[in-house]
């Protein structure tokens, strides 16, 4: 979601009012000029001086700003709709993209090159950029967006000093797990085996107690891909519910994963097995106490929006299910002893 809240009074405080899309005059809404105090959430925005986003424009990224440089003198709002992701702009020595040119990236003062207050016109080939009178940020600005060039800066002619490309929000991830595509792994594990050898013609007590407690874990994992663009911190849940295997897994319905921890949960159980109370008469009794052991990994698709652009990749979520032990029973007829 890329809305901006705009409020009447500084620190948030009055009247206020909420917009998901541009607005080219606020006196339609009754907000006109009496803009104090700014949240916005996702995608940039720019706010002017004057109605259908002319006179001075000052730009909002994703925060609150509890006072505003233009106090009751803001009448239009217009979002930033492009992708942020891979800024580029060229700037030209003169009109018309003509002259000497320099290709920038990355946030620039150009007080420490040979194109300060050089340039007269400008390409945007990718994002949305804010361009400075002075260094640090300082003096008039511009806003300058892909597919609106410039050829010709008038005033501002020959005083750009610094340069800065416009970040997008924080990323929403939607996380989608192609259970249709799993890979699972079952085997059985014996760990524990109790003996008991019953020579007579009646039944006889069992040896050992009649319950044993052992220990099980369940341990989830995720994995990012080698190539991921999710920054640190970034934080999603993976939805695993319903999963509809054969081996139903002992999860919970979320898992919460964050960009740059281990990703790993594990959980540990005592379960108690029922053993046996008697040995039938001639018989050998072997009782196996079987850990079935559970592996599934699983990909799964990412949906990263960032403003209003999405893209996907694909990472891995990974379950070991060892919570399930059981008793297996065994047994054997055997010869009376001879006189």
């Amino acid at each position: 979601m890329n809305k901006i809240i705009v409020y009447e009074h500084k620190n948030f405080q009055g009247l206020s009012r909420e917009f998901t899309s541009d607005v080219s005059d606020l006196s339609n809404v009754s907000f006109d000029n009496c803009i104090s105090s700014v949240k916005v959430i996702g995608n940039p925005w720019v706010a002017y001086t004057g109605a259908d986003f002319a006179g001075e424009p000052t730009v909002f990224e994703e925060g609150e700003y509890p006072s505003v440089h233009y106090k009751d003198n803001i009448s239009s709002l217009e979002v930033v709709t492009e992708d942020l992701d891979n800024p580029q702009i060229t700037l030209y020595e003169k009109e018309n993209y003509d002259g000497r040119s320099l290709v920038l990236n990355c946030e620039t003062n150009l007080l420490y090159g040979t194109f300060n207050d050089k340039a007269s016109s400008h390409k945007v080939q990718r994002g949305a950029w804010v361009l400075y009178q002075h260094m640090d940020r300082g003096g008039y600005v511009r806003v300058a967006r892909a597919g609106r060039d410039v050829p010709k800066y008038d005033w501002f002619d020959n005083r750009l000093t610094h340069v800065r490309p416009l970040k997008a929000g924080k990323p929403t991830i939607k996380a989608e797990v192609e259970w249709d595509k799993k890979k699972e792994h079952v085997k059985k594990v014996i760990i524990d085996s109790i003996t008991g050898v019953n020579y007579g013609s009646e039944k006889q007590t069992f040896t050992t107690e009649l319950s044993r407690a052992y220990s099980a874990s369940v341990t989830e994992s995720f994995n990012f891909s080698n190539s991921t663009q999710i920054g640190l911190g970034t934080k999603f849940g993976v939805p695993v519910f319903g999963v509809g295997i054969e081996n139903a897994l002992n999860v919970s319905n979320i898992f919460s994963v964050e960009k740059g921890s281990s990703n790993t949960r594990s959980t540990t159980d005592s379960i108690r097995v029922s053993l046996p109370a008697s040995i039938p008469p001639r018989t050998k009794l072997t009782v196996n106490v079987v850990r079935k052991e559970v592996a599934i990994t699983v990909p799964v698709k990412l949906t990263i929006t960032t403003g209003f652009h999405s893209k996907v990749e694909y990472g891995e979520y990974r379950c070991e299910d060892g919570n399930s032990i059981t008793s297996e029973f065994k047994e054997e007829k055997i010869q009376p002893h001879k006189r």
